[in-house]
């Protein structure tokens, strides 16, 4: 495992048991950022990084009891939070690293990624991985209880002007992962930029 697996396999493994409490007022943001990727009954979905998974319930509801929902986190505390909230009953909980994910191409129809991208060890490339397991036309969400701002705010920093998620870098980024970014919200209490798989 990489220094960078490492670190961020600790940084949640210490946060795993109290995630869901110290965000409670998080659900309402992760259901309408679920119903904005505009998944159908049937649909194939990884929620990449699910940490306690928090959007599972919703991505079970939008596919419907035919489709599959998979949520892959590194860190087994968090997947074990996930189980122990029941969580497990509306997805496949897999240990796995999404930067070698253990999947099919082009198996899925979609992904969604909760404040993913900034544990990316290499954004690009993991990016293309995450197209890898996606049809072509799928598509990828990129989300965030809250905006940029509020998140900089909150960690008491600044903005910076090379954020990832900035959208003069996320679009680019994307279109070198194989991705194109298709919508883009950065509001105080929400933050999610939508992309299809291009290539």
């Amino acid at each position: 495992m990489s220094d960078d697996h490492t670190h961020v396999q600790e940084f949640f493994s210490t946060r795993a048991a109290d995630w869901d409490s110290k965000f409670p007022d998080d659900g309402p943001a992760y259901a309408a950022a679920v119903s904005d990727m505009g998944l159908g009954t049937g649909g194939r979905v990884l929620d990449a990084g699910c940490g306690t998974g928090r959007a599972l319930s919703s991505l079970r509801a939008a596919v419907g009891s035919s489709g599959t929902v998979i949520g892959a986190d590194l860190t087994p505390a968090m997947l074990q939070a996930a189980a122990r909230a029941g969580r497990g009953r509306h997805a496949a909980l897999l240990l796995a690293d999404v930067t070698t994910l253990p999947l099919r191409s082009e198996s899925l129809d979609a992904v969604f990624a909760a404040g993913l991208i900034a544990h990316l060890p290499e954004p690009s490339p993991n990016l293309r991985e995450l197209a890898r397991v996606v049809r072509h036309g799928g598509t990828l969400a990129l989300f965030h209880p809250i905006g940029r701002a509020t998140l900089a705010a909150r960690q008491g920093r600044q903005l910076r002007p090379e954020d990832l998620r900035a959208e003069t870098n996320l679009g680019p980024l994307l279109a070198r992962s194989g991705w194109r970014m298709t919508s883009y919200v950065d509001e105080p209490d929400y933050f999610l930029a939508l992309a299809f798989r291009e290539s």
